[in-house]
């Protein structure tokens, strides 16, 4: 029988409808398979500079910087930062008191050369001058969750009583040219130092998709803090 020259055939439709059914097996699971192999691994760290201990000094700042690997690359967030001046507690407690922030999230295929943070804290001498009171690094925990660290900071000594006297009166104490060099093993073992004060740093550490690629950073017992779980709390409330 003819169809109406009114009536639209199905014939077309069904054509289109088999040709995007039977497309490229490609481009129907792309999405799928992005999501299910994920090529990379997110750190999320928050937290902040929380304050330190310097017994001879005060009126200090502190200056922050992150060191990672040639695998690591940060996607969000800021690499460096400088705090206020803050000054010591008059009370009982002579801590000084910064509560810097710091945020930043890190994308990596590889833990090797997982991220530091580098520290350096500065302060006047008596003639005025800025000069550096303390360099100290650490490690972001591995481990998801709230995490706290002290840190003990050094200086650089001059090599002799000499250059000691001679940088004390000019105001230009040793210090490093670079201060990632604290992070790294080379050349410290000609390097004199003096251990002086300490700082304490809180963390909050998230991960993403490291178990899809084969890295369990968690406790026995412990749910893997993710993006998934902190939504869905957040919806609960």
């Amino acid at each position: 029988k003819s169809v109406p020259s009114g009536t639209p055939s199905a014939a077309p439709v069904a054509r289109v409808g088999a040709a995007l059914s039977n497309g490229p097996a490609s481009d129907r699971g792309a999405p799928m398979a992005a999501t299910a192999h994920p090529t990379v691994f997110l750190l999320m760290v928050s937290g902040q500079i929380e304050s330190a201990q310097f017994p001879d000094y005060d009126d200090l700042y502190c200056k922050y910087c992150f060191v990672y690997g040639h695998d690591w690359a940060p996607t969000t967030g800021l690499e460096e930062g400088i705090s206020q001046i803050t000054s010591k507690n008059r009370g009982f407690r002579h801590d000084l008191v910064w509560n810097f922030p710091i945020d930043i999230t890190f994308k990596s295929t590889n833990p090797f050369g997982w991220p530091q943070i580098v520290l350096s804290v500065y302060g006047p001498d008596i003639f005025g001058n800025d000069v550096v009171r303390g360099y100290g690094a650490v490690h972001i925990p591995f481990t998801p969750g709230s995490h706290k660290r002290t840190i003990p900071m050094f200086v650089p000594e001059s090599t002799s009583r000499l250059q000691r006297f001679t940088s004390w009166l000019m105001g230009r104490r040793p210090e490093f040219t670079d201060p990632k060099v604290v992070a790294q093993g080379e050349g410290r073992e000609v390097t004199r130092v003096r251990s002086q004060g300490f700082v304490t740093l809180s963390f909050n550490v998230v991960t993403k998709d490291m178990k899809k690629l084969g890295y369990d950073v968690s406790p026995a017992g412990m749910p893997n803090p993710s993006v998934a779980s902190m939504g869905d709390g957040l919806h609960r409330y």
